[in-house]
């Protein structure tokens, strides 16, 4: 079965995986299943994560979901739910995680979740398709609260002016309303290379869904799972979320000692529990031509070492 998109950087992300037959491996943001695809066709078993009941649905016609055992085990659950998702499967440990980081291609494209303003959609963005909704959070936060959200999940620099013509425009039902109120707050000239909502949809998804919150979580839970020797590989798709899993992997492999302002301060220990791979990878130019969402991509990899799991402290 071939999944409708295929995830960027799947190469590479197979090459820092270097997944073997027999390797249990986790693919933390599931989706259309691009990585795990590749993944069962090298012979590992997978479990896949992922909280869009959507993405589980489809992956339950999987034919390797049936097999004795079963090559592709599904897990309807946030990836900050690794160790839990995991223990209740029989597993202690694996050989790889794998994350995608951010909102998904199939989401995107699916007017109805409300995630992107190409085409005019109920204004959603819930990845799990529960709980309160952007469109909720529009029309019931408060001016400052909206704000501070533009500001630090998309660093708008405008996010007072933004905020006050959204409280001012309420109440907003789609991503059109939405998208319409934030041009005219900062002036959208046709042609733009890009266009003055996209900061905006990027703060109030990632409020929506807790996704800073739930990388942070998701890597320190990694970090348990992953057997001596295992492999960790994540693509990031903005500064917010590769701050995140870079300043991780410095701490994790011992070379910088403090926190920062969205990852919490671990604990002191002096015994590296990864070890960095590579550099940060990017997608080529031919698939950038080929696939403009891979454009601001980068991969991040690292193995584990035998060091105890550190303690993350908030």
């Amino acid at each position: 079965m071939s999944p409708p998109h295929v995830p960027v950087l799947l190469d590479e992300v197979i090459a820092a995986l270097a997944p073997r037959p027999g390797d249990v491996i986790v693919d933390a943001t599931f989706g259309a299943g691009g990585y795990t695809r590749r993944l069962l066709d090298a012979g590992a078993t997978v479990h896949a994560f992922d909280r869009d009941p959507d993405a589980i649905a489809a992956g339950r016609a999987w034919p390797e979901t049936q097999a004795q055992p079963p090559r592709l085990v599904l897990h309807p659950r946030r990836f900050s739910e690794l160790v839990a998702g995991l223990a209740e499967a029989g597993v202690a440990a694996v050989d790889g995680v794998v994350f995608d980081i951010g909102v998904s291609s199939m989401q995107l494209d699916q007017a109805a979740r409300g995630f992107a303003f190409s085409s005019d959609g109920p204004l959603d963005m819930r990845m799990s398709q529960a709980g309160p909704s952007a469109a909720d959070f529009v029309n019931q936060a408060g001016e400052a609260e909206i704000a501070d959200v533009l500001y630090r999940y998309a660093e708008e620099r405008q996010s007072r002016r933004v905020a006050r013509a959204i409280v001012a425009a309420r109440p907003l039902a789609t991503t059109g309303d939405l998208a319409r109120v934030v041009r005219k707050a900062l002036g959208h000239r046709p042609g733009a290379p890009k266009d003055p909502a996209t900061r905006s949809f990027q703060a109030i998804r990632i409020h929506v869904n807790g996704e800073l919150d739930e990388l942070i979580a998701g890597l320190g839970a990694a970090e348990r799972v992953l057997a001596p020797g295992g492999r960790l590989a994540a693509v990031a798709f903005h500064s917010l979320e590769d701050r995140i899993v870079k300043q991780f992997l410095r701490e994790a492999s011992g070379a910088s000692a403090g926190g920062s302002r969205h990852l919490p301060q671990a604990s002191v220990d002096s015994t590296p529990t990864f070890v960095q791979v590579a550099k940060a990878i990017h997608p080529s130019a031919a698939e950038q031509a080929r696939n403009p969402r891979a454009r601001s991509a980068t991969l991040r990899a690292a193995i584990r070492t035998a060091a105890p799991a550190r303690s993350l402290a908030a």
